[in-house]
């Protein structure tokens, strides 16, 4: 299993928003590097939900539960999309700003490339942010 973080601007799709469609597509990806996230991404697969823009914060887990396929979004047919369901809430969401001041997570593609939309993430920042955000198990 790999992990993952996507971010939305919750204007545009919230965790709420995700939570009450249990399951749908991620669609709409128009970077290069992202869409090879999405494309590398199996079902089982979990994901930080992140909001974007103003709040800035993990909120949610999803689960990948369909691997990428083309994203009908898009007339050049150049990108895709995957299928993701709403798992768990971050019980505490955890800021960009908490992860910025963390030296065992500056590391990470969210710190280091913010435009990116779709980004891994590894185990052991996984486990650390599951920890700050009171994510058990």
């Amino acid at each position: 299993m790999a992990y993952w973080l996507v971010k939305s601007e919750p204007g545009h799709w919230s965790w709420d928003d995700q939570v009450k469609h249990g399951t749908t597509h991620w669609d709409g990806v128009r970077n290069y590097q992202a869409a090879n996230n999405l494309k590398a991404m199996v079902p089982g697969d979990l994901a930080f939900f992140y909001h974007s823009v103003n709040e800035k914060r993990i909120v949610g887990i999803v689960e990948v539960t369909r691997t990428y396929y083309p994203d009908p979004s898009d007339p050049s047919g150049r990108f895709g999309m995957v299928d993701v369901k709403a798992v768990r809430p971050v019980p505490t969401p955890v800021s960009l700003d908490q992860i910025k001041t963390d030296p065992r997570l500056n590391h990470l593609a969210l710190v280091r490339q913010s435009r990116l939309s779709v980004m891994p993430v590894d185990d052991e920042a996984w486990a650390l942010i599951c920890a700050l955000g009171g994510v058990s198990g």
